[in-house]
């Protein structure tokens, strides 16, 4: 009698999912506690460290698809983060009486009008910045670094041009203002908001790109793009659309992280771009999960080291990305054969 492999009949076994990244989330979340004493003070903290970590997701998230699926060091990205921003302003000013009235589906319909102008400005921008910008530096680094910052600097002088160099204000809607008490413990809505925005951008995030044909075929182009193209697919469309895509949640990350503020200046994308290559390169650059769980993990930092110890906070995030490098050298969650 013959002896047969423990895989024969072609069956491949299924990988087992790696839940250690995630369980890095609830050992900060529950060190944080003794640390800062008071229950209600951290279950406040852990609230807006997570809200603040699901806008850094959404607004990253592009980005990590457009360097893991193209290949593309866009330094670039905040100018779409800002357009999505100052379109908002525009959008949520001209709908005035909905996004200031006390009627909650009005405020909410603006709200969502405002992200779904930012989006399509945004993926409008970042299809024209595809084809001027980055189409003539594909595989050089280096020149995408450098083209991609002078692409930035000039979107910039541009939303001054349109939209004038001071501050304008971006307020909550009514519905959106305010908070629930846990307790002693102060919920605010918008951070709740702002985490389920976050949640349904992730599923739908991971439901493309792992169970639809787009998703598989933008993977596999990655994988061998020659095979692809000979089977009749044009690559080329399939990474425009990643980009576009990509280009499209840095705008909505752009209203979130403008209505977190509440207030947005041209030089929002740049303020926040450190914070986004800082969860990119911890999860794993071009991991969807990976830069959701970094995004988790630097907005958790940032919160608690800003009560415990605010002189800390600037230095807080690349202290845990190097250590988090040190324990995985390619990030929480690395892309296989890059």
């Amino acid at each position: 009698m013959s002896s047969t492999s423990p895989h024969a009949g072609g069956a491949v076994p299924a990988s087992r999912f790696d839940a250690r990244p995630l369980a890095l989330v609830a050992a900060l979340v529950v060190l944080a506690g003794p640390c800062i004493g008071s229950t209600p003070t951290w279950l406040t903290l852990t609230v807006a460290g997570l809200a603040m970590g699901l806008i850094l997701f959404i607004t990253a998230s592009g980005l990590t698809l457009v360097f893991g699926l193209m290949d593309v060091l866009n330094f670039g990205h905040g100018v779409f983060i800002a357009c999505g921003a100052f379109v908002a302003t525009s959008v949520l000013g001209g709908m005035a009486g909905w996004a200031s009235g006390a009627v909650a589906w009005q405020n909410l319909a603006a709200v969502f009008a405002a992200m779904l102008a930012a989006m399509l400005t945004a993926g409008a921008l970042g299809w024209a910045f595809e084809r001027v910008v980055v189409r003539p530096v594909y595989g050089q680094h280096l020149k995408q670094i450098l083209i991609t910052m002078g692409g930035m600097i000039i979107g910039e002088e541009l939303i001054k041009l349109l939209w004038g160099p001071a501050q304008i204000p971006l307020p909550l809607p009514p519905v959106l203002q305010g908070a629930w008490f846990l307790g002693e413990a102060v919920i605010e809505i918008y951070r709740l908001f702002a985490v389920g925005v976050g949640l349904v951008v992730l599923v739908g995030l991971l439901w493309v790109l792992g169970r639809t044909k787009v998703g598989l075929l933008v993977r596999a182009g990655v994988q061998d793009r020659e095979m692809v193209e000979s089977l009749g697919y044009r690559v080329r469309r399939l990474f425009i659309g990643v980009f576009v895509a990509g280009s499209a949640l840095a705008g909505l990350g752009g209203v979130l992280w403008g209505l977190y503020q509440q207030s947005v200046v041209p030089q929002i994308g740049a303020q926040i771009n450190t914070l986004l290559f800082i969860v990119i390169i911890m999860g794993g650059l071009g991991s969807t999960l990976g830069c959701f769980v970094g995004a988790l993990l630097v907005g958790l930092m940032a919160n608690y080291t800003g009560f415990l110890a605010p002189k800390v906070a600037l230095f807080s995030n690349i202290g845990l990305m190097v250590a988090v490098l040190l324990w995985r050298p390619q990030g929480l969650y690395p892309v296989a054969q890059r």
